[in-house]
C-alpha cells in the first residue's frame, strides 16, 4: 500500500514558478512509476507528466520546455518544477503511483491569474 501526499500548492501570477511535491510512504518507491496529473474545472483529468524508475521523462505537449519532473528515491519523494506559468494551468495536480497497483494523491490546487 502507498500513500501519496502533495504539497506546494497555491495562487501565483502567471509567468511565475512553482514546485510541487508528492511524499510517498510505503516501501519500494525507487521502482514505481511517478508521474503528475491535473484536472482543470470542467475537463478530464490529463497526464502532465512522468518519471520512471530509471529516470526517464516524458511531458504533455503544453508544458514542455516549461515543467519538469524529477524524484529522489531517498526521500521518497517526486517534484513537478512548474516555471512560466500561464492561466490554463490552472488545476488541481495529482501526484500518481503505478507499479502493480495504481494510487493517487489527494491533489493540490494550482491558480495562475493576476
Amino acid at each position: 500500500q502507498v500513500q501519496l501526499v502533495e504539497s506546494g500548492g497555491g495562487l501565483v501570477q502567471p509567468g511565475g514558478s512553482l514546485r510541487l511535491s508528492c511524499a510517498a510512504s510505503g516501501s519500494g518507491f525507487s521502482i514505481y512509476v511517478m508521474a503528475w496529473y491535473r484536472q482543470a474545472p470542467g475537463k478530464q483529468r490529463e497526464l502532465v507528466a512522468r518519471i520512471t524508475p530509471d529516470g526517464s521523462t516524458n511531458y504533455v505537449d503544453s508544458v514542455k520546455g516549461r515543467f519538469t519532473i524529477s524524484r529522489d528515491n531517498a526521500k521518497n519523494t517526486v517534484y513537478l518544477q512548474m516555471n512560466s506559468l500561464r492561466p490554463e494551468d490552472t488545476a488541481v495536480y495529482y501526484c500518481n503511483a503505478r507499479l502493480l497497483g495504481e494510487y493517487w494523491g489527494q491533489g493540490t490546487l494550482v491558480t495562475v491569474s493576476e
